[in-house]
């Protein structure tokens, strides 16, 4: 089902619900209904989401990827052979050029079309390659962060690729972001919209640095593994959890 949260800026979830995933990755539709559109991060491979996503956008300028994991990027091809339009991406192993675009992402880039105003965030440490966008309007501002902020829960920091120096670096820009643009929401990669962006990148911030002294004090009590420190320190989340808790322990290890 397609919903629209702000004049220009649409959401349809993709149909992989998990532990992982939540709902299923939302697949942001960026333009006005009936005119050009940028879709953010197709997902999976699912024929059905996809045409749906193409029937919603229209005509797609440009489809852009957030990171490079599977349940985002999976569809790219598939969706780029339904639209003809370019992929634009940090990693450039999943661009698709067109013309004289070699479909790359940069910090700042400005991504234009739509009517409205889309520049790109370099926000890594979900992945090396995780992007964020700031959507802003006469309506208002919103920042699409894939997985480096969840509408739910928190994200993983996916060792070895992931790093966690990088991640709060990032989460610093995010909120001086929000403060400079007065954002009023963070639309995720996954689950709901947040309404309270500042409160929540707070909350991230301070969530990462107590997890990060819960390791070291894991260390202090002669825990040796990474697994040995996830059985301590993740006791209370579901087990099923504990293989992504384990990449985020090794990255704060490194």
């Amino acid at each position: 089902m397609m919903a629209e949260f702000a004049p220009g800026i649409r959401l349809r979830s993709a149909p992989n619900p998990g532990p992982m995933t939540l709902e299923g990755t939302n697949t942001w539709i960026l333009g006005r209904p009936g005119g050009p559109s940028v879709v953010v991060d197709p997902g999976p491979p699912d024929e059905d989401h996809l045409r749906a996503v193409h029937d919603d956008a229209r005509e797609v300028l440009v489809t852009v990827l957030t990171h490079r994991h599977v349940d985002h990027s999976e569809g790219l091809p598939r969706f780029a052979e339904l639209t003809g339009a370019g992929v634009r991406a940090a990693d450039p192993a999943y661009a698709i050029p067109t013309g004289d675009d070699d479909g790359r992402l940069a910090d700042g880039d400005l991504i234009e079309g739509t009517g409205l105003t889309i520049r790109v965030l370099a926000t890594p440490g979900h992945t090396s390659d995780s992007t964020s966008l700031l959507v802003t309007s006469e309506q208002g501002a919103w920042l699409l962060t894939g997985d480096m902020v969840l509408g739910r829960g928190t994200t993983v920091i996916t060792h070895p690729d992931g790093d966690l120096g990088a991640y709060l670096d990032s989460l610093e820009v995010l909120l001086q972001t929000v403060r400079d643009h007065d954002v009023g929401a963070i639309l995720p990669g996954h689950g709901p919209m947040v309404a309270e962006p500042e409160r929540l990148l707070r909350f991230y911030r301070e969530h990462r640095l107590e997890r990060l002294e819960q390791v070291r004090e894991a260390l202090r009590l002669g825990d040796v593994t990474a697994s040995q420190i996830v059985a301590r320190v993740y006791a209370e989340v579901d087990r099923s959890l504990w293989p992504a808790a384990e990449q985020s322990v090794r990255a704060q290890l490194d």
